[in-house]
């Protein structure tokens, strides 16, 4: 037989033979980025390219139209002009929010910046109705163009960014593996990564509100304000550090940093309660403690699932986030 062997050929020399479709893999490499690894451009299909581009081209759209309104309503010196402008800048700042929440929500397949979205679009369509609603004949002419795009477009962005959060999401797998621990702590870790981002849109909102609402605002608030604003994104960058880093220290100072929040909203309850019944209007009032109870309730959620986190901080998602692609 030792002298017949060589006539059969050795095929074990020979090169691999390619993988059949069925073994090859399902997915491509995810791509490391500072906020956690994301999809590769060519891995979407060809409907969800499509939309992404639509939805990124509407709300630059939708900007630049914000920000003419701006110019125009902060050369009107009437009451109702102020209460539009206050409006508008709240609606700016959520667009750049959105244009965030979109471009993490497809590459990441994150379910939570895709609800917090939809939030923000029904904000600017609710917010469309009612400044339509007061307008006269003549003014209603003018912006019914308009009015129907944002409607229709915002219906078009909450029926599909409802889609894609009824899709299946594959990320925690591809992220965490087939360990359900690692893929519990990779949904804690998105949850409070969006609570943190959500929370300093909620509390740059509310700085607009109570900024814009009183031309008369004394110095020592007008100093409160400023530092209140850099304190909350400095308060918003250590606790998404905190989170992506799996630092303890971190997380303990990102707690003790909002404290001085907390006590900021109770200050913002004083004040608005004192002036409440100096105006005629209530609205700015009502929107400040309504935005002040919101950010309070984001807060709570956050803290929650952020002690849920340091728990099981440690188990090596840290490394399957940020390893470097092969």
């Amino acid at each position: 037989m030792d002298e017949i062997s060589p006539l059969l050929g050795n095929p074990a020399r020979e090169g691999p033979d390619p993988l059949s479709p069925n073994l090859r893999p399902r997915h491509q490499e995810l791509i490391p980025t500072p906020c956690g690894p994301i999809k590769s451009w060519s891995e979407l299909s060809c409907l969800l390219k499509l939309y992404f581009c639509f939805t990124i081209a509407s709300l630059l759209a939708l900007l630049g139209l914000t920000l003419s309104s701006i110019y125009k309503q902060r050369m009107d010196k009437d009451v109702s002009g102020e209460d539009n402008f206050t409006v508008s800048l709240i609606q700016l700042v959520g667009i750049l929010f959105c244009i965030y929440y979109i471009v993490r929500g497809v590459l990441q397949e994150n379910r939570q910046e895709l609800v917090k979205f939809v939030l923000s679009v029904l904000v600017v369509m609710v917010r469309s109705v009612v400044n339509f609603s007061v307008l006269d004949f003549k003014d209603k002419q003018e912006l019914l163009v308009r009015f129907v795009c944002i409607m229709c477009l915002g219906v078009v962005h909450i029926l599909c960014a409802t889609l894609l959060i009824r899709r299946p999401n594959m990320m925690a797998f591809r992220v965490g593996g087939a360990l359900e621990s690692l893929q519990e702590q990779y949904y804690l870790l998105n949850l409070c990564f969006s609570m943190v981002t959500f929370d300093l849109q909620a509390q740059l909102c509310l700085c607009i509100l109570i900024t814009t609402s009183d031309s008369a605002m004394s110095t020592p608030n007008s100093i409160i304000l400023g530092v209140g604003v850099v304190w909350a994104c400095l308060t918003s960058a250590v606790g998404a550090v905190a989170v992506l880093k799996e630092s303890r220290v971190l997380v303990w100072v990102f707690m003790v940093q909002n404290l001085p929040q907390a006590a900021f909203f109770v200050y913002l309850m004083y004040t608005v309660a004192m002036k409440w019944f100096q105006d005629s209007t209530y609205t700015l009032e009502a929107a400040a403690v309504t935005g002040a109870l919101i950010s309070l309730l984001i807060k709570v959620v956050l803290f929650w699932s952020l002690v849920r986190l340091v728990n099981s901080f440690g188990q090596g998602l840290r490394e399957r986030m940020f390893a470097p692609t092969k």
